[in-house]
């Protein structure tokens, strides 16, 4: 590939460089354009612009060409992808398809990937809970992992800083385990929910609860994100096609466009991020180095600083991708735990029911979130044979059961009048937390080419005895706390499903206090090139059982701050 200088070096130069347009790069640009940064955010997937590129959005369901349903051709080109829950024909045209980016699986792993502006944030699940002191210290306490160089207390203000821009519905529970934050209010349990929620307190005193799941939804307090020129959501549960409201928090609804308004951003979409330059002599990072994903074309950036924020599997590829004299093994890499020590989100089992009771009440239109358990396994202390917990999500409703015996007008009116109903149904999942360990971990293909000539990413991660355990111990325990509860028809899965689907993979440039045992500081800074700061998932030093997006916000956030902080020393 030719190394084209088309426009000079002065015209290639920012302040800062932006790798990723996802939830946590585009948090970091946000962030640097507001303290009057002058960047450059590089997406190697094609623009898409709020509201512009949603082309689902507002469509009826008889609209679609197969009804939502992906055609068996399109599932069998694509055998990883179309195992994601939002893969239908709705929204399928945000996912990366198989042949589009191949990787080489040493073990099962199902690699779930966004490339467009935006990135996943259009796709997410959209919970988002603030870890506790218990998360940050869990390491220190059980020996699982190396210590985190931060606390709770380093993150809490801008937990709370992007919780209020992004917008988070939930309640002031006063839980330990779940700190409380800036929330607006918060999306009410049904009657079953509240219910099962009474038999915890019943069953099992203080120590087990159920909440209303926290989620980044605008529920309230419009005229503050009319300022981002976002509307309340509006319970659609379509939120995988882009929200036409700005209803739910994104990069494209929200911190993006606020970035272009300061006029400190430029946005590089179709640039495929080939690796980041070192200079030998300043013993910094000088740039990065972009393939266009249109010409194959290859064209330098430069810029004093470098956020990498490529998802964590992709993070991990760019910075073991850029080697020099100084970093034969990968940028940063004198640990050689770069690609190591991998960890993701257990969801393999669930738990479901029915339930006889509050048969004068039915569930009837949307909301966006659910009920949560938060983790209540070896908190204060180690009780069980497995390290570490788990959290759960809950849900209850109820459907009709309209007959269906008669024949026209009478049978549009059974359909349309259901005057019967079945029992209440009942079900739960699991999200583990895994232990990061040096075997799980991802390399560069010596051989394997993708289709930009970058060496492929080889994966080798996979479940461990704790995860067996911590499964046995989750079922039984909701199990248990489903009978207590009165429900019946009481079932159990494990859909034996490999690592990957929860889309929650994290670490490989871990954060630590050790540069021998570490790759980055407690300011997200490679320990031996303090000017690539990297924010998003490869960053986390463990998994803890919260879903991770609001941490890789703050932890963008607070970077960010950090960065222009010391450029001004």
């Amino acid at each position: 590939m030719a190394n084209l200088n088309i426009r000079s070096q002065q015209d290639r130069t920012y302040e800062a460089i932006v790798i990723g347009s996802g939830i946590s790069g585009a948090w970091a640009a946000k962030e640097l354009c507001d303290l009057g940064v002058k960047t450059l955010m590089l997406e190697r997937g094609r623009n898409v612009e709020h509201n512009k590129d949603y082309p689902t959005t507002n469509m009826l369901p008889y609209e679609f060409e197969h009804r939502g349903q992906v055609p068996q051709k399109i599932q069998d080109e694509n055998p990883v992808v179309s195992k994601c829950y939002a893969f239908r024909e709705d929204a399928m045209h945000f996912f990366v398809k198989d042949k589009e980016h191949p990787y080489v699986q040493e073990k099962p792993f199902d690699w779930i990937r966004g490339y467009q502006v935006g990135g996943k944030s259009l796709l997410w699940a959209r919970q988002v809970q603030r870890w506790s002191e218990y998360d940050f210290e869990g390491p220190a306490r059980d020996g699982f992992a190396v210590d985190w160089p931060i606390r709770y207390k380093d993150l809490e203000s801008w937990y709370s800083h992007v919780e209020k821009f992004a917008g988070v519905s939930g309640n002031k529970d006063g839980l330990k385990t779940l700190p409380d934050g800036e929330f607006l209010p918060g999306y009410e349990l049904n009657v079953v929910e509240k219910y099962f929620q009474e038999k915890l307190k019943e069953n099992y005193g203080g120590s087990r609860h159920m909440i209303s799941s926290r989620c980044a939804h605008i529920n309230g307090n419009l005229e503050h994100f009319a300022q981002q020129g976002r509307g309340q959501c509006q319970n659609r549960n379509l939120c995988q096609r882009g929200c036409p409201f700005g209803g739910y928090f994104s990069s494209n609804s929200s911190t993006i466009p606020w970035a272009l308004k300061t006029g400190n951003l430029t946005l590089r979409p179709d640039a495929v991020v080939h690796s980041i330059m070192y200079d030998e002599e300043k013993g910094l990072a000088t740039g990065v180095r972009v393939i266009d994903a249109t010409t194959k074309e290859m064209e330098e950036f430069y810029a004093p600083v470098i956020f990498l924020n490529a998802a964590a599997l992709n993070s991990n590829l760019i910075l073991l991708n850029s080697t020099s004299n100084r970093f034969p093994n990968g940028m940063g890499n004198d640990s050689g735990l770069l690609g190591k020590y991998v960890a993701f989100h257990n969801y393999r089992a669930g738990v479901s029911a029915e339930y006889e009771g509050h048969a004068e009440y039915t569930t009837s239109g949307g909301r966006p979130t659910s009920g949560y358990f938060p983790r209540f396994r070896n908190v204060e202390k180690q009780e069980t044979d497995f390290l570490r917990g788990y959290a759960a999500g809950f849900s209850a409703g109820r459907g009709a059961r309209p007959e269906t015996d008669a024949i026209g007008m009478d049978l549009k009116n059974n359909l349309l009048n259901p005057d019967k109903y079945g029992p209440w149904y009942v079900g739960s999942h699991m999200m583990g937390e895994t232990i990061p360990k040096e075997t799980n971990y991802v390399a560069l293909d010596t051989n394997l080419k993708d289709p930009f000539g970058m060496p492929q990413l080889k994966i080798n991660i996979s479940y461990d005895d704790n995860d067996e355990k911590m499964i046995k111990d989750y079922l039984e325990q909701m199990t248990e706390m489903f009978d207590k509860a009165g429900f019946t028809n009481i079932q159990t899965r494990d859909d034996k499903r490999a690592p990957g689907l929860d889309i929650h993979e994290m670490g490989g440039v871990r954060m630590g206090r050790d540069p021998k045992t570490s790759l980055l500081n407690g300011n997200h800074q490679l320990h031996s090139v303090p000017n690539v700061y990297v924010t998003d998932g490869s960053s986390m030093t463990s998994t803890s059982t919260q879903n991770p997006s609001l941490t890789y916000m703050a932890f963008a956030a607070r970077a960010a701050h950090h960065a222009v902080k010391e450029s001004k020393k």
